[in-house]
């Protein structure tokens, strides 16, 4: 990949970084559960990106989202050490690290779950700045998450490259002033 052009390197977490998908609809499905609702598979599959409160809204079901989202979140938590990086996106992050430019994780998913995931990974030690879905009023594919890591970053839109695995986080980015990246022809995934 080439750096030339940029001082930041901005990447998703779920899908991206990690191969975390499998797990996060199995902790969702599982919650779900307890409120008597099955969550297809495929429809989950075709909202990859959709932030957890998001995803609710678009499922239409009537559950206290905050319990819901807080307990899925406690269930991914308790399996993140089981969370494999995917070597590419891990790379990438290294090389960019190596051209002197600065890293961030811009992610729809909650906080606690990124931060212990980069944690247990032993990721967090590659980037400067992390920003979650609770840090921003919108989710992706709203700017919002992209916007607010360049400028914790200190660093202009504009030279900032994004790296994401859904179609809702790329639209993000492009509207961000940023280029990006699909990762999916790079990774393959347990989902």
């Amino acid at each position: 990949m080439d750096f030339t052009d940029y001082e930041a390197l901005i990447l998703d977490w779920d899908g991206t970084l990690v191969d975390s998908q499998p797990l996060n609809y199995r902790c969702l499905a599982e919650t779900l559960s307890l409120y008597g609702i099955a969550l297809d598979r495929e429809w989950y599959r075709s909202r990859l990106g959709t932030s957890g409160s998001d995803l609710l809204a678009e499922l239409g079901v009537t559950v206290p989202y905050g319990e819901v989202l807080a307990r899925c979140g406690e269930l991914i938590i308790g399996s993140v050490r089981t969370l494999r990086p995917f070597p590419v996106a891990v790379g990438w992050v290294e090389a960019a690290r190596d051209h002197g430019l600065r890293c961030a994780v811009a992610s729809g998913g909650g906080g606690p779950v990124v931060r212990a995931g980069l944690e247990a990974t032993g990721l967090e030690r590659l980037f400067d700045v992390v920003v979650t879905r609770e840090d921003v009023a919108r989710g992706k594919p709203a700017p919002d998450v992209f916007m607010e890591a360049a400028r914790r970053l200190g660093v202009r839109p504009a030279r900032c490259l994004v790296v994401e695995d859904a179609d809702e986080g790329l639209e993000g980015a492009r509207a961000a002033g940023m280029d990006a990246v699909d990762v999916r022809p790079f990774v393959v995934s347990a989902w």
